[in-house]
């Protein structure tokens, strides 16, 4: 029997999905990623947050989305962030580099956080956000009849944001990107829209040695549908989470994460996602790594307690 139809069929249905993708992504470009494990990455979206762990935090992500897929979109971030002496002050500094296809974004950005103490267990911190976007558009094919063009532009920003919280709990808003930027050169259409950012959780003790985290973020851009996830997980022994995960939006995704301590300074994450969408056939899913250094600061001779979020 001859199979070739069939292939041809396929790889017409594969080239039309990319092709949505792509043109997608396009016509909403510069817009801040997704990630599975936010709640290690609150830095990206709410400066608020920096200094928040009490001691230096630098992290490390990389997520490849939609694996498979020629093109497909692929993230690197790096922040860092700690308290100065005077611990109501954190400084902080991230790095995002967002690829899909022949189009790049990268993200550099100064955070800046001033913290209240509310009572003996609950701060307040509001911070200030501000950097430059860097979008890049080169197209390899100079003959290419329908888009022949290369683009670069950097553009600068700012944003703002609140975090309160304890040891047990957490609520932040935020708006990372506060300016709207039109890159319309008349080929396509670049946007930097004005997004905005609500982030919770809290945890219990469930057992001995056992703990329950809930937590859940929201994300509503203008002229964009809204995004939330929510994401369960527990830990056990101080040591290793793990839960699940699920996003609601134009393109549902069910997703399952762990997190390993594997010293007293590290710790070592992965995230698996699968889109619920028609795209499912043709990836393999999503990945998400990440590695934390964060050295565990002493209080008093004694080890402080971890921190959950």
């Amino acid at each position: 029997m001859n199979n070739t139809p069939r292939k041809q069929v396929n790889n017409v249905q594969k080239a039309m999905v990319i092709l949505t993708m792509l043109f997608g992504f396009m016509l909403t470009a510069q817009q801040l990623p997704q990630f599975t494990q936010y709640m290690y990455n609150t830095i990206s979206v709410n400066p608020a947050y920096a200094g928040s762990r009490e001691t230096l935090n630098a992290t490390l992500l990389h997520r490849n989305q939609w694996a498979g897929l020629e093109g497909n979109p692929r993230t690197n971030t790096f922040s860092v962030h700690s308290p100065l002496r005077n611990e109501r002050i954190g400084l902080g500094i991230s790095y995002i580099n967002d690829r899909l296809g022949f189009e790049s974004t990268n993200y550099v950005y100064g955070d800046f956080s001033y913290t209240v103490p509310v009572s003996g267990e609950v701060n307040m911190s509001f911070g200030l956000k501000g950097g430059f976007t860097n979008y890049n558009l080169q197209n390899p094919d100079t003959n290419d009849p329908f888009f022949n063009s290369n683009f670069n532009s950097w553009t600068p920003n700012f944003g703002a944001g609140i975090y309160i919280g304890s040891d047990r709990w957490y609520f932040g808003a935020s708006s990372p990107r506060i300016l709207n930027t039109d890159l319309n050169d008349g080929e396509f259409e670049a946007l930097e829209r004005n997004s905005y950012y609500g982030i919770a959780g809290f945890v219990v003790d469930v057992a001995r040695n056992v703990k329950f985290r809930p937590t859940a973020i929201a994300k509503i851009t203008n002229g964009a549908p809204a995004t939330y996830d929510f994401t369960a997980s527990f830990l056990f022994n101080e040591k290793f989470w793990i839960g699940a995960s699920y996003r609601v939006n134009d393109a549902s995704n069910f997703g399952a994460l762990m997190d390993y301590q594997v010293s007293r300074d590290f710790r070592l994450g992965y995230a698996y996602d699968l889109p619920t969408s028609t795209i499912l056939p043709y990836t393999g899913g999503t990945h998400e790594i990440i590695l934390i250094f964060e050295p565990r600061r002493r209080r008093g001779g004694a080890i402080k307690s971890p921190r959950y979020f």
